[in-house]
């Protein structure tokens, strides 16, 4: 066939029904072929003797048969366009499908059905992940795909984990005329390909989309001639063997089924009563008949109103009456149809903002059952980017996943859609004008919809007067006598308040603050034994030195230092008790004062053998109201003056190096090296790995790990820059104590090199990679896989700046040419 034929054969075709026929059809199947191939012939079956050619897409006794009311397409995509000339690569044919499928498609809503063979099961996932980027064109073929059916596709090659297995497969499919070109670009992107497959699953298991799949295998074998393959591997495939492993073929969390056919014939079936094709109508039939449910379970959830609130609902909430009324009567989003509302509710620390906003939130669910609500923490930008994760992942928002992807303008876009329904969006702890409105410019990332409405609680009146357009900010003062006597008694026996006066002294001490409050009550509540008045001398004649050195650094707008001694009082009192009657739980406190105040898993607090230990421990902090338990139930926030005091403890009593070496190490130990599979881990560490690090001068220089694993988190996230610096810090580190030539040091060098090289710096990067890359050759020798890596690296530089000859040298690792470079 020649060239202007096969271009005219490219392209989606319909086959069924025929030209001229009656079309009364309601749903659409795309049948996509792999390497090597076109339409019809790799859906044919030859019979040999002559008699017929079975083609199960067209047949009238085959898949028309099975499923009547479908519209049967081929999309044909050149399968040899590798042979000589990079004119596309592999997963570019992916916009070119796109393109013709929503062309034909147009805006019918029709469900669609795929089925894809070998390498064009890569081409859909890519098709399908393209699809879901936000703002994509073709967002609405993504939402019509009701189903996939896979034949044998190679999601990562053999199933073996290094390049070589690529170069199997394709010259198993093509033979003698095997594509060098796309061998080399999957061998060169072969971490790509496994994360696009990754992101694609990721995509269909989302909730809005949920789209079933089927994986179908070969169990039968391929014999490679010895001439196709290199000697090495010739040897291993001297037998028949499978060419793509269940492993490969078979997505995670997906259903799949073995056929018992060669990778070749698993696209071809001899006859309707083939049980192989059998198994393969069966699974589309059932596709087409959830049809309908898929796509309502999808309209379902797109309008589900969502509750993203991490903490459970506090039953001991008394009192303002007042401010909550006043909050209720704006935040509503109908409460203005005009505007998106903005509120700010202000007060100093302690004071109760998170707990009447939580109040708040509680009752917009309750009253408006059609309205989301949000939750996002601003006490760090790491904490608001994740929040704002878990509130796109909860929208169904595509392209979320992506390494790079820019969570927060994602979320910000999605919000202020008028599709996105009406929210609250509550923004909790906004206490840093720097973060909020300078450098990380945090409140940027709004959402603006006239059905949405956003509450501010801060401590800063200056943020509260920028954030509120209309400059009439609500102000939280302290609980009123009434308010504060029902709070302190609200969880007490009988017994323990029957002094008044205690209690009215005790209230006028503590200056109704109810974080004061609470913590003397949390005490109280764990020692039945002592009643208010008890309590009361214990305040009056404790150390007011050590109080005095535990308010350090609690300083509030608007209030004397001296006023927060209450919470240091109430503190010491209740971390003396711990101290003697649970040191575990002592322990866990001087441990997490190092790390961010929210959100902190408890798989990184020192794990005990008995786990009766460790949840009796974090019960105790959390009865003395020290911490504050998400509904996850494996995290919890701290406060900040809690934490405050407990670091001055720690610095007044000289346990401060001992325990900030302890965590140091603790978050060195169980921080991962990000990779895309363990993203939910590292995020979530994140924010306490910088809180760490700002400790690290006081540490050995050798502690480099927990630096290098959140830089490498940086530059996952696409923020180059702050990657930089610390890998800079990280290789400065190691050249220093490990030296030079370290293979670790190589490591950041080259860490730092690709860091540069995907900022544009590409002659720093340049001369980078080749300084890694002598050293790797030097150390490790030129055949071991990080020099290899190092070479294709540098490759990657020299393409960006046009050094084509240089660049082709390398990546065919001719050591020859490279030994001419200068690497100095």
């Amino acid at each position: 066939m020649g060239p202007s034929e096969t271009q005219s054969r490219l392209g989606l075709r319909k086959v069924v029904p025929a030209e001229g026929v009656t079309d009364k059809t309601t749903v659409d199947i795309i049948a996509i072929h792999g390497l090597d191939t076109e339409s019809p012939r790799t859906w044919e079956f030859d019979t040999k003797d002559g008699s017929r050619i079975v083609n199960w897409l067209q047949d009238s006794d085959m898949l028309p048969a099975a499923a009547p009311d479908a519209r049967i397409y081929t999309y044909d995509w050149n399968a040899k366009v590798f042979d000589n000339a990079p004119v596309q690569t592999l997963l570019g044919h992916a916009d070119n499908l796109l393109g013709l499928v929503a062309a034909e498609h147009g805006t019918s809503g029709r469900p669609i059905i795929f089925i894809a063979s070998c390498f064009g099961g890569l081409v859909l996932a890519e098709a399908i992940c393209r699809a879901a980027q936000e703002g994509s064109q073709y967002r609405r073929i993504l939402r019509s795909t009701v189903g996939i059916v896979f034949l044998a596709t190679p999601f990562s090659g053999t199933g073996a984990a290094g390049p070589a297995s690529w170069l199997v497969v394709v010259k198993g499919i093509m033979g003698e005329q095997a594509s060098g070109q796309l061998i080399g670009d999957l061998k060169v992107n072969h971490d790509f390909v496994c994360e696009r497959v990754q992101k694609f699953t990721e995509i269909a298991n989302a909730n809005t989309i949920r789209l079933p799949i089927w994986c179908f295998f070969e169990t039968g074998t391929t014999n490679i001639a010895s001439k196709i393959l290199p000697p090495q591997i010739a040897k291993i495939w001297s037998k028949g063997r499978i060419l793509v492993t269940q492993s490969s073929a078979c997505l995670h969390g997906f259903r799949h089924r073995g056929l018992g056919k060669a990778h070749v014939m698993m696209n071809k079936f001899k006859g309707k009563d083939c049980p192989d094709f059998i198994q393969v109508k069966e699974v589309i039939q059932f596709i087409l008949e959830e049809a309908p449910n898929t796509l309502n379970r999808r309209e379902k959830d797109a309008k589900k109103p969502h509750f993203v609130v991490p903490f459970g609902r506090n039953e001991n909430f008394v009192g303002r009456e007042t401010i909550l009324q006043q909050l209720l009567s704006r935040i509503p989003p109908d409460a203005n149809q005009d505007d998106c509302q903005r509120t700010a509710l202000e007060g100093l620390g302690g004071i109760g903002k998170t707990q009447i906003a939580l109040e708040a939130a509680h009752h917009v669910r309750d009253q408006h059952p059609d309205c989301s609500v949000f939750w996002v923490p601003a006490v760090d930008a790491t904490n608001f980017e994740n929040a704002y994760r878990q509130i796109g992942e909860a929208l169904g928002i595509l392209g979320l996943s992506d390494d790079k992807a820019d969570v927060k303008t994602l979320v910000k876009a999605a919000l202020s859609r008028e599709s996105a329904g009406s929210w609250l969006l509550i923004i909790d702890n906004a206490d840093d004008l720097e973060l909020l409105f300078t450098v990380t410019r945090l409140l940027a990332y709004l959402p603006f919809s006239r059905k949405g409405s956003i509450l501010l609680t801060t401590r800063i009146h200056e943020a509260a007067i920028r954030f509120e357009t209309r400059g009439n900010p609500i102000t939280l003062k302290e609980m009123s006598d009434s308010e504060a006597d029902k709070l302190l008694c609200s969880s007490l026996e009988d017994g323990q308040i029957c002094d008044i006066e205690s209690k009215r002294s005790l209230l006028k001490l503590l200056t109704n603050l109810p974080l004061a409050i609470k913590q003397a009550s949390a005490y109280m509540r764990s020692n039945r034994r002592v009643t208010i008045s008890k309590y009361l001398e214990r305040c009056q004649s404790g150390d007011k030195g050590m109080v005095k050195l535990l308010s350090r650094d609690f300083e509030d707008p608007d209030r004397a230092e001296t006023s927060l001694n209450p919470v240091a009082t109430t503190w010491l009192i209740s971390f003396s008790h711990i101290l003697r009657d649970c040191p575990l739980a002592a322990q866990y406190l001087k441990h997490i004062c190092f790390l961010a105040e929210k959100d902190i898993p408890i798989s990184l607090l020192s794990q005990e053998p008995d786990q009766w230990e460790t949840d009796e421990a974090i019960s105790v902090l959390q009865g003395y109201a020290f911490i504050m338990e998400h509904q996850e139930r494996d995290s919890f926030d701290i406060h900040r003056l809690v934490r405050l005091a407990m670091r001055n403890w720690l610095q007044t009593n000289g346990e401060w190096q001992e325990w900030a070496t302890k965590v140091f190490q603790r978050l060195t130990n169980e921080y991962p090296f990000p990779k895309h599979e363990n993203r939910a881990i590292w995020m979530r560490y994140l924010p306490h790995g910088q809180a760490v690090l700002h400790l690290r001068n006081e540490f050995a220089d050798k502690e480099t790990g927990l630096l290098f694993n959140v830089a490498e988190s940086y530059f996952k996230l696409g923020k180059y820059s702050e990657a930089e610096q610390m890998y800079r810090q990280t290789l400065e580190l190691r050249e220093r104590v490990l030296g030079r030539e370290h293979p670790s040091t190589l490591g950041s060098m080259n860490a730092l090199a690709i860091t540069l090289n995907s900022q544009g710096k590409y002659e720093g990067a340049e001369q980078l990679q080749k300084q890694a890359l002598k050293g790797y050759q030097k150390v490790l020798g030129r055949e071991h896989p990080d020099t290899l890596d190092s070479m294709n690296n540098l490759a990657l530089v020299l393409n960006r700046q046009g050094k084509y000859v240089l660049r082709t040298s390398i990546s065919r690792l001719d050591i020859g040419r490279i030994g001419c470079l200068d690497f100095r």
